[in-house]
């Protein structure tokens, strides 16, 4: 089963009456429902990729959302152009879009104003957070897979 075959059975179930489809098939097995939440049966530590595992795809929510990462000058030692980006919501950090893909950005990178930064996953729903300011990663605050919270430092940038 392809990806342009999940995307017509997700409108299928979007534009009808049916709550939840589930369809085995070759040692693929997917479920798609109109209910809250994007992918079960995953792993904690590691966003979601389709495969031919048990995966959920919630016609409401196939697309990742977007979210802005929030911005706050550092006040400890470091310099008054270091900047902290935190966290938008409470959730999982994770690095990467998927396990074994490279992560969006490591210390040294430069980043620019609506560059994708991480994911986080919040009820089921991988949130692209994106950077608000250009500038440079000089510090990664979190480890993937880690828990935060609203308003946790992320990353430390170097405005530029």
């Amino acid at each position: 089963m392809d990806l342009s075959e999940i995307k017509r059975l997700v409108k299928l179930v979007e534009s009808s009456d049916i709550e939840e489809l589930e369809i085995q098939e070759k040692g693929f097995q997917i479920r798609i429902s109109k209910g809250k939440g994007v992918m079960a049966d995953q792993k904690a530590a590691s966003p979601p990729v389709l495969s031919s595992a048990h995966q959920t795809v919630s016609a409401a929510n196939f697309e990742t959302s977007v979210q802005e990462a929030k911005i706050e000058p550092v006040s400890s030692g470091e310099s008054d152009n270091v900047v902290e980006i935190r966290s938008p919501m409470v959730g999982t950090f994770f690095r990467a879009p998927a396990p074994d893909a490279e992560p969006y950005v490591k210390v040294g990178d430069h980043i620019q104003h609506g560059k994708i930064l991480c994911i986080i996953e919040a009820m089921k729903l991988m949130n692209e957070i994106e950077a608000e300011i250009s500038g440079k990663i000089i510090k990664i605050l979190v480890e993937n897979g880690q828990p935060v919270e609203y308003n946790q430092p992320l990353f430390l940038v170097e405005k530029l």
